[in-house]
């Protein structure tokens, strides 16, 4: 290879343009692998930094393509001291997406689990069915029908909320080593989950609108041995997206060539702002090795902790951990969620909720338009209540969110939605809590600190 040119430009500029000139001689014909960032940087005595720099400006100049690899997944101690801010009461709580208590019925829920007191004491204080309650069970199957999902309360298993859904279905269908194809940037609680269980992250193109990239997925199944997939059904987390149902159709015929299962997260799906909830990867024709995932913690009573799974052809695999993992879940909110969904409560609280994120969403939206950098991208999640903000590649969400702590604000920086930590210069805001003067002052401060930081 030809020495690097000796120009009064910086480094990262003399990279780009010596790898350009062997593009252009026909040295590095489309298709050729890149020299790995460790090998470019020991052979012209740079940083990783500046190898970096150079291979995403190249990106950005279509002169690369960058193609997503499996990553061990090293994220814990992020997420655990991410977590301790978020729960911060003195910080504006721009970086939680749990439904604020005020948005939610916790008087008539607080009656109902009086009231399942009352009426069954004494056998709610003992252990339950490791499958759950009958009478919960049979209110979640009834609800299924309006989303097209023919279920049983029979094949309902209730859970310790969605997280506990999601480590089962990965327990029962995978073992440590597997890789597990996820959406990038995906939610950073399901990445721990990765890490924790020793599986390996595949991270998969996603669009903020539409979702995966089926395409990209089915070249990659092609290379690379994937155990499972793990997908959002309605509005990921973190940008909001929701595949259309003929590209869930396409994935699904996909997945069942490959014969392999898809563990489906669901748990954002009531909390729709278009007139149709979006349909569940379950309801549709060919998810026959189907794992769905959800819970009411993001729409009800993130308190409770009750989430489900409906696992198909897993669930025997999926009891077996159930019973090692937890045993059971505790009987009294169980029931005083049957009554409430019962009587109808549910609905009335969904149908105001939705009014409520929607209108948060759009004083969030218009609050960083009028804030931040010029350059910056918002997201137009039509679900949900998380904002993906998106400022210029270079900057570094990490720094603003040391400078946001000690002005008395909390986000969520980009790269904790990556197992291979991209997507620094974005952040994810929540816009679950009731918005305030506050809270507007809390997005305000975020927009001056990172209009500096770009200066």
């Amino acid at each position: 290879m030809q020495p690097m040119p000796t120009t009064p430009v910086f480094r990262y500029e003399q990279l780009v343009a010596w790898t350009d000139r062997l593009i252009d001689r026909g040295l590095w014909p489309p298709g050729t692998r890149m020299p790995s960032v460790r090998a470019l940087s020991s052979q012209h005595k740079v940083s990783v930094s500046t190898v970096l720099q150079a291979y995403r400006t190249l990106e950005t100049r279509g002169r690369i393509e960058a193609r997503p690899r499996s990553a061990r997944v090293a994220i814990g101690h992020t997420v655990l001291a991410l977590l301790e801010h978020t729960a911060n009461p003195a910080l504006v709580p721009l970086g939680c997406t749990v439904p604020d208590a005020s948005l939610l019925p916790t008087v008539p829920l607080d009656r109902a689990l009086t009231r399942a007191a009352r009426l069954h004491g004494v056998r709610a204080n003992t252990y339950g069915s490791a499958q759950g309650e009958v009478a919960l069970r049979q209110e979640i199957a009834r609800r299924a029908i309006r989303t097209g999902q023919a279920l049983s309360a029979d094949e309902v298993v209730i859970t310790s909320g969605c997280t506990e859904a999601i480590t089962l279905a990965l327990s029962a269908v995978t073992r440590p080593g597997d890789i597990i194809a996820v959406e990038s940037p995906t939610y950073f609680g399901q990445l721990h989950t990765l890490e924790v269980l020793g599986l390996k992250a595949l991270e998969l193109p996603t669009d903020p609108v539409r979702g995966i990239d089926v395409d990209a997925l089915d070249k990659r199944l092609q290379t690379d041995s994937i155990a499972a997939c793990l997908l959002s059904s309605s509005f990921n987390n973190p940008m909001g997206g929701t595949m259309r149902d003929a590209d869930k159709r396409r994935l699904l015929a996909l997945l069942a060539r490959h014969r392999l299962p898809l563990i489906e997260d669901d748990v954002y799906g009531d909390i729709h702002f278009g007139r149709d909830r979006p349909t569940p990867f379950m309801a549709l024709d060919g998810a026959d090795n189907t794992i769905y995932c959800s819970s009411f913690s993001k729409s009800l009573a993130p308190g409770y902790r009750i989430g489900w799974i409906v696992a198909g052809r897993h669930t025997q695999r999926v009891m077996e951990r159930r019973l090692a993992y937890s045993l059971c879940s505790p009987i009294l909110p169980q029931l005083a969620l049957a009554d409430f969904l019962s009587a109808g409560h549910y609905e009335r609280h969904l149908r105001s909720l939705r009014r409520t994120l929607e209108h948060q969403l759009l004083q969030m939206t218009q609050a960083v338009e009028a804030s931040f950098p010029p350059a910056t991208r918002v997201s137009r999640p039509q679900g949900g209540f998380a904002l993906w903000v998106e400022l210029p590649r270079g900057f570094d969400s990490h720094a603003l969110f040391d400078q946001a702590l000690d002005a008395g604000v909390c986000f969520v920086p980009g790269d904790v939605f990556s197992a291979s930590r991209q997507f620094r210069h974005c952040l994810r805001l929540s816009a679950a809590s009731r918005w305030t003067p506050a809270m507007a002052a809390g997005v305000q401060k975020l927009g001056r600190l990172a209009t500096q930081m770009l200066v």
